[in-house]
């Protein structure tokens, strides 16, 4: 029942998202393409449900060729970000394209962020579990880690710092969820995330809430 709810309300939020952000989709479009004249969406891969890889899609924030410099997180102040590009990964328009992953099936809206091949070679056995659900857009860890970039900016190992820093905690949130997922777990995640990009201060606070007391009632 929960798999098909949360199904359907992918296809159906995500339609209705991708008609009312086109105009906005549109205007990014075009000046992505304006800062070097190269592609407007980035094609990366990642593994998804199963295991099975797919190509995810964002506006494009980085220097055409980037992603073959063989970096697998990105500072804020990497050097290879486009001048659009800081401002699309600051407010997150640079994911709007994923809508188009929903509505295909590869992603949910709520859901583990899909890994990178590198980064899920890393998971161990029972990090490898989250691959048994669709990733998604958001979910507790990358509402808590949405600064992530700022977190290893200046950093002279990002790799390092990432894994000392962030990865951590990203993975026992995405496990947390993993193990407590629910219709309305994914709904507080949602309006956690609209909180999260309205810049609203209590976010954080409103997030260890929630994923307390879920972990409470299990």
């Amino acid at each position: 029942m929960y798999d098909a709810a949360k199904r359907a309300t992918d296809v159906v939020v995500s339609a209705a998202a991708i008609v009312v952000a086109a105009p906005l989709g549109a205007a990014i479009a075009w000046r992505v393409h304006r800062d070097d004249g190269g592609p407007v969406i980035f094609r990366g891969l990642r593994v998804g449900r199963g295991g099975r890889t797919f190509h995810i899609f964002k506006f494009r924030t980085m220097a055409v060729g980037a992603d073959q410099l063989g970096l697998h997180v990105t500072p804020g102040d990497d050097p290879s970000l486009t001048s659009s590009g800081r401002f699309l990964r600051r407010w997150k328009l640079d994911e709007l394209p994923q809508l188009v992953n929903v509505l295909r099936g590869d992603m949910s809206l709520v859901g583990p962020r899909p890994p990178t091949v590198w980064d899920a070679d890393q998971y161990d056995d029972d990090q490898r579990h989250l691959l048994d659900v669709r990733p998604g857009i958001t979910d507790w860890s990358s509402i808590r880690y949405r600064s992530q970039d700022l977190l290893i900016e200046g950093r002279a190992d990002p790799h390092a710092a990432y894994f000392e820093l962030i990865r951590p905690g990203k993975m026992d949130l995405a496990m947390a969820y993993l193990r407590h997922r629910s219709y309305a777990v994914d709904l507080g995640i949602l309006g956690l995330t609209a909180l999260a990009l309205l810049r609203y201060r209590r976010t954080d606070e409103l997030l260890q809430r929630m994923v307390t007391s879920v972990r409470a009632r299990a």
